[in-house]
């Protein structure tokens, strides 16, 4: 059986919403916050970060966006987004939630390594939250104008991988009280059974 590679706060939450969704066999493992740097976790994976999942015969997948189109593909049913058009759509969103969004958040959780001096990590801050407020802005227009209740026009991995970020703003000067309609995405995901397996398995709680 896989094994899903967890770390509580961190994006792997999204890949560990997806199992949950498709019911997949697949292991969960939730380690502990500094554990990712251990030779253990190296030497399955030697970026040191999660998610991450490891195969019975030795192979190993990284990337969030990589493990959620494999399970997708892997354990997808009818009742999981399998649509062309939404498929095609869902992987246009997790690359703009994974490679855009999520990388933007940098600066906020790691300024040490943008910049050496406080204030030259403080002004690499600033600019980090300049363009995180461009995207939450483009994700809440994008609510309101599908005029629904999920990132896409039915319930995909983007809207796992949504819920993440949008508990993240918590943490920076932004509020989510300023993008009305995420929070009520957030309010209403985070009642879904297989969200609430996921945070448990993980160790975190709901907003």
């Amino acid at each position: 059986m896989p094994t899903l590679y967890t770390m509580p706060g961190t994006c792997a939450l999204a890949t560990n919403i997806a199992v949950a969704w498709l019911d997949a066999p697949i292991e969960v493992e939730n380690m502990a916050y500094g554990d990712q740097k251990k030779d253990e976790y190296l030497a399955i994976n030697p970026k040191g970060k999660v998610p991450a999942v490891a195969f019975e015969d030795g192979d190993v997948l990284t990337e969030a966006a990589a493990i959620l189109s494999w399970l997708g593909a892997e354990y997808g049913t009818e009742g999981y987004a399998r649509d062309k058009v939404l498929g095609r759509k869902e992987a246009e969103a997790l690359s703009y939630l994974t490679s855009e969004v999520h990388a933007d958040f940098g600066p906020h959780f790691a300024a040490k390594t943008y910049a050496e001096s406080k204030d030259a990590q403080d002004e690499v801050k600033a600019a980090a939250y300049d363009k995180l407020r461009k995207h939450f802005d483009r994700l809440e227009a994008n609510f309101e104008e599908s005029d629904g209740d999920w990132y896409l026009l039915d319930r995909s991995f983007a809207d796992a991988y949504l819920y993440v970020v949008t508990r993240w703003i918590e943490q920076t000067p932004l509020s989510i009280d300023d993008y009305p309609t995420l929070r009520s995405f957030r309010d209403r995901i985070q009642q879904d059974d297989g969200v609430k397996l996921a945070l448990a398995r993980q160790d975190m709680k709901p907003v």
